[in-house]
């Protein structure tokens, strides 16, 4: 495998573990409405965390996509968390 070949497989697999990363604030957010209220902050941090590398993503004069892509969910599930822990 050339190493533009095995950079694709890494990003790639990058990109499907951040995706799952931030899909497991699925359960936290279940919890949360339910009255099982977690610490808002690292939700807080991953949303901040994942807009600025959307912001990168975007500003290249390529863009980026697949960081883009990956870090999507962390704005989303991260706001989303965020927002269901505050009681």
């Amino acid at each position: 495998m050339n190493n533009s070949k095995a950079a694709r497989l890494v990003g790639r697999l990058a990109s499907i573990m951040s995706i799952a990363m931030y899909v497991s604030y699925i359960p936290q957010i279940v919890n949360n409405l339910h009255g099982q209220y977690g610490n808002p902050v690292q939700p807080l941090v991953a949303c901040i965390n994942s807009a600025f590398w959307c912001a990168y993503a975007i500003l290249q004069t390529y863009k980026d996509w697949p960081v883009f892509i990956a870090n999507l969910p962390g704005i989303v599930f991260g706001l989303i968390t965020f927002i269901t822990c505050l009681h």
